[in-house]
């Protein structure tokens, strides 16, 4: 008699004694100091970078035993983007009736466009405040209410409505509270602003709503890349851009507005878009836009008695390439640790994946591009799979590790979103350790991340991501966890420090790794299908795909 389905899917799993291998914090380092080098040139996608950086992983892969995991039996899926590298504007005004309000790009406003274009050229188009510009239909929150922004400048919040809410506010936890949704994210205010019509999108900066200083907002070192859009999708807006909030403040206030009481009646459901009366934006901006096509490397290891069901592991390849000098003169932005040590963790499980009996699904690991600009790579694999997407066993993702050595406990980014987290505390457990939730949800790590171009279609994720919050470290507790991660995501986040060091204490990043090897095999070797948990926006988009589970 076979087990029912819904059974399989409720069994937690059964750990074995068997212990997994050691991951050495040796070859982590190994790894990091290689491509972190300067003979990669920071890894930017379409670069001479990228071509090295290929050949390296692929190799790797292959001098490791792996076989090809890409679509027609190659190691690569190529992915196809518009790269766009935004000039100085000839024209770049906002005029409030008869006065010219100053704005320089780089301190007020850092502009860019996703279009395939020469050139933007927006003339005195009008200003139109939209709150946090979120439609949300099942959540009753609609912060457009059929204004038509056709030809307009929308001008945004970051983060979500109930980000400042206070308690007893009818707002208050219905975005999720301090735990940003995706509604809170960049990307989707983009994609909102082209879906009602907008010619231009303007996100006003806050450290603390956005997760991240000016300094990673203000951040155009290498342009732009996009993705071509799908058919029937609308264009994206001419112009995309973050505005600082000290430039927004100045904005409302000479249109007679106050942003900061805006952003109180942001927080309604009642909440109309609000012109900005007499404002209105140019900007005339050369833009050199090319075609490129970059990679994802795929490898696999084929399953011996269900190949069909995939563990998927994935980090992502790309940083930030060259850019202009720093203080010491710098310009090459390594990415040694973003993302450097989960490209690291990926090749050390495929080793000692490869090192172990077959396991019965395949476990595929997948190294994607351009997630620095704005999770592409791992995007267009989860538009074009080359392993169905609903026999996708789990997603589990590695996006910065810690440096600091051994921890108490692990980080877990996404708290309370599906059955994975509960198989991490178990394998934390084996290790002496425990599980502790993202202090800071706020910020939107879940929505940062490469898992969730899979997760958005369903797919059960896991995220490892040492920057996600102070763990608490053997030697100085969370404390100096806490300063860990303060110090370098104030410094050295997406910046030319993001260096290979021979200090680093990788010990705690290899004991990460090693959970993550523990719950793959234990998925790898069942018939457990991890669930969402009920609640989670991704549960129904999953159990449309049921079927092709039993």
């Amino acid at each position: 008699m076979k087990t029912p389905a819904a059974l399989l899917l409720a069994t937690p799993l059964l750990w074995a004694a068997a212990p997994a291998p050691v991951i050495t914090p040796a070859e982590l380092s190994a790894t990091v100091k290689v491509i972190a080098s300067d003979a990669y040139q920071g890894r930017a996608p379409g670069t001479a970078g990228e071509t090295k950086t290929i050949d390296y992983l692929v190799g790797r892969f292959r001098a490791l035993g792996l076989q090809p995991g890409g679509p027609g039996g190659q190691w690569t899926q190529v992915v196809p983007m518009i790269h766009n590298i935004a000039g100085t504007p000839a024209t770049l005004k906002v005029e409030v009736g008869s006065a010219s309000l100053p704005i320089a790009t780089g301190s007020d406003i850092a502009p860019a466009t996703t279009r395939a274009t020469d050139r933007v050229t927006i003339q005195n188009a009008p200003m139109v405040f939209v709150g946090y510009g979120v439609s949300a239909p099942e959540r009753g929150w609609d912060d457009f209410k059929g204004v038509d922004l056709h030809g307009k400048i929308a001008v945004f919040l970051v983060n979500d409505p109930d980000y400042e809410a206070q308690p007893g506010e009818p707002v208050a936890g219905k975005f999720g509270g301090q735990a940003m949704t995706y509604y809170g994210r960049w990307t989707y205010k983009y994609e909102e602003a082209a879906r009602q019509g907008a010619i231009g999108a303007l996100i006003v900066h806050e450290d603390g709503p956005a997760g991240y200083g000016w300094n990673v907002a203000g951040n155009t070192v290498g342009g732009t890349y996009a993705l071509p859009p799908a058919a029937g999708a609308p264009a994206p807006v001419a112009l995309q851009a973050w505005i600082s909030h000290d430039f927004a403040t100045r904005l409302f206030a000479k249109a007679g507005l106050d942003l900061a009481q805006l952003k109180v009646k942001a927080r309604s459901a009642d909440f109309r878009p609000v012109p900005l009366d007499g404002a209105h934006f140019s900007i005339d901006m050369p833009v050199q836009s090319t075609r490129i096509e970059s990679h994802n490397v795929l490898a696999k290891i084929p399953g011996k008695t269900h190949p069909g069901e995939t563990v998927l592991y994935g980090a992502h390849w790309d940083a930030y390439g060259v850019g202009a000098p720093d203080a010491q003169g710098r310009t090459i932005r390594p990415g040694a640790n973003d993302d450097g040590l989960g490209v690291a963790g990926v090749l050390a499980l495929a080793k000692a994946f490869k090192a172990g009996p077959q396991p019965d699904r395949s476990i595929v690991f997948g190294l994607w591009t351009a997630e620095e600009r704005g999770l592409l790579g791992s995007e267009y694999y989860a538009q074009n799979p080359v392993y169905p997407i609903a026999r996708t066993v789990g997603a589990l993702t590695i996006d910065i590790l810690q440096t600091a050595g051994p921890a108490r406990d692990v980080v877990l980014i996404g708290a309370g979103q599906d059955s994975l987290e509960k198989d991490l505390a178990e394998a934390a457990a084996k290790q002496g350790r425990t599980v502790t939730p993202d202090a800071k949800p706020e910020r939107g790590l879940f929505y940062r991340a490469d898992h969730f171009s899979l997760a958005k279609r369903g797919v059960p994720t896991l995220l490892l991501m040492g920057a996600g919050g102070g763990a608490d470290l053997v030697t100085g507790g969370r404390e100096a966890g806490d300063k860990w991660v303060s110090d370098y995501t104030a410094h050295c986040y997406h910046q030319t420090c993001d260096t290979w060091s021979a200090d680093w204490d990788l010990r705690g990043a290899a004991q990460d790794v090693g959970l993550f090897y523990t719950i793959g095999r234990r998925l790898a070797d069942s018939r457990e299908w991890p669930v969402w948990n009920k609640g989670s926006e991704f549960a129904a988009t999953r159990e449309k795909t049921a079927s092709e589970r039993q």
